[in-house]
């Protein structure tokens, strides 16, 4: 597995959970109910959308971070977790939030989410949660799907802001305006990158927040 330069996307993504982290690991309160039930939701989702896929065997989860999801990808007693992220120092963090018997289910290596260091068609499902939902525009969210087309053999899962969500997101600075709806030109470019979509789920219906996709490579 060859380890590639990050981008300026992840970057940017990787520093802002860099300060999310911080603050959550200095806060010695415990979670709020917000965050706890943000959190069961977020699981819920994982679960469903892991069903749809077909409860793939061998999944690879890019730009994992700390292993938000490791507990969740490992219900499944025979499924292998790969696990990639730009940041070394990130995933050598992330050995200390875990048991050592979740641990050995899961292989860590460095590297780019748009230049991931594995063959053609190496994992039945690609994971990026996260990520995906970060990239401000089309030029990046194209370069990763084709990527993840590249890559996966058969499903890709991920997650995209809600029209009105994409904008707040957008008023911050943080990505150019939207122009029309963000939903339905990222749902054309999962076309243009040869996927279907098989299911959607909201976080949380009529809200303003994310959206879980699960993806089938066409052909």
């Amino acid at each position: 597995m060859s380890s590639q330069p990050p981008s300026s996307i992840e970057i940017e993504f990787a520093e802002r959970y860099d300060r999310e982290h911080a603050r959550v690991c200095g806060d010695t309160r415990p979670p709020g109910l917000w965050r706890r039930l943000a959190l069961w939701r977020d699981e819920r989702l994982v679960r469903q959308a892991l069903k749809i896929a077909g409860e793939p065997g061998l999944i690879l989860d890019l730009a994992c971070g700390l292993g938000r999801f490791w507990p969740v990808l490992a219900e499944h007693g025979n499924r292998v977790i790969l696990a990639s992220d730009n940041s070394q120092a990130m995933l050598d963090h992330a050995r200390t939030h875990h048991a050592p018997a979740l641990l050995k289910r899961v292989k860590t290596f460095q590297g780019s989410a748009f230049s991931i260091g594995l063959s053609a068609n190496a994992v039945d499902c690609i994971f990026c949660l996260e990520l995906f939902r970060h990239v401000p525009g089309a030029e990046g969210r194209l370069a990763l799907l084709q990527e993840f087309h590249r890559v996966s053999r058969d499903t890709v899962i991920v997650s995209v802001n809600s029209d009105a969500g994409y904008k707040a997101f957008a008023a911050q600075g943080l990505a150019p305006p939207a122009s029309g709806s963000h939903r339905a030109q990222v749902e054309a470019e999962f076309k243009q990158a040869g996927f279907k979509i098989l299911n959607h789920q909201e976080f949380l219906p009529g809200s303003a927040m994310w959206r879980v996709y699960v993806l089938r490579k066409r052909g």
